[in-house]
């Protein structure tokens, strides 16, 4: 499942997944499939709306292998920020790992950002690297529930990308991160939970 697939990283790993064979479940705010593939199963979510959240529950079948959650903004009221950057995340998962969709062992990874680490910074981060602040705060705080529940839990900085949010002078390529991104899930193991990873693999500070 990839939550928040309409364009960019989110569109490009379900993509990447529909290459390599997968049958994917993909999230957009109005529902539409955000491409025609046969193994794509779209739905619709606004990850504020709790009602629709509940909705898409009822509709999966317990056999999730991967939650992959994307969705975020970048430029919005600092109280909407909050809400999509840091708790919905949180939300979204702990419904669908409560519910048993996600087989034992399966995988959790959400989009966070360098901008949201700690170490080495003094002062605001901006509204938006407070939001990602915000959530690895919450997602350290939930990722031993979280591997109780039989998950492996991490965040990844996908990296400054060339889309929508990341802007045309960023230096990767969405399907260079979403590879990178890719890799790295394929090759997670329980010894990786917890951690804040980068899109190329490597251990970022919190």
């Amino acid at each position: 499942m990839v939550v928040g697939a309409s364009r960019g990283i989110g569109l490009g790993l379900v993509e990447a997944h529909l290459t390599d064979g997968w049958t994917v479940h993909a999230t957009t705010r109005d529902g539409a499939p955000p491409i025609d593939h046969t193994n794509l199963i779209a739905h619709r979510l606004d990850v504020r709306d709790r009602d629709q959240l509940a909705g898409l529950v009822e509709a999966l079948e317990p056999s999730l292998d991967r939650i992959i959650h994307n969705a975020g903004v970048l430029t919005a009221p600092r109280s909407e920020m909050m809400e999509v950057n840091a708790v919905a995340p949180i939300r979204t998962v702990e419904a669908l790992l409560e519910a048993g969709l996600l087989r034992p062992g399966g995988v959790v990874a959400i989009m966070t950002s360098q901008r949201g680490a700690r170490r080495g910074r003094s002062g605001s981060l901006g509204d938006y690297g407070d939001s990602k602040a915000a959530l690895n705060d919450a997602f350290r705080e939930q990722n031993e529930s979280w591997r109780n529940a039989g998950a492996i839990a991490v965040v990844i900085h996908p990296g400054w990308v060339k889309t929508d949010m990341g802007g045309a002078s960023a230096p990767l390529t969405v399907s260079e991160s979403v590879d990178g991104i890719k890799r790295l899930l394929d090759r997670v193991t329980p010894d990786d939970h917890g951690r804040f990873l980068t899109w190329d693999g490597h251990v970022h500070p919190w």
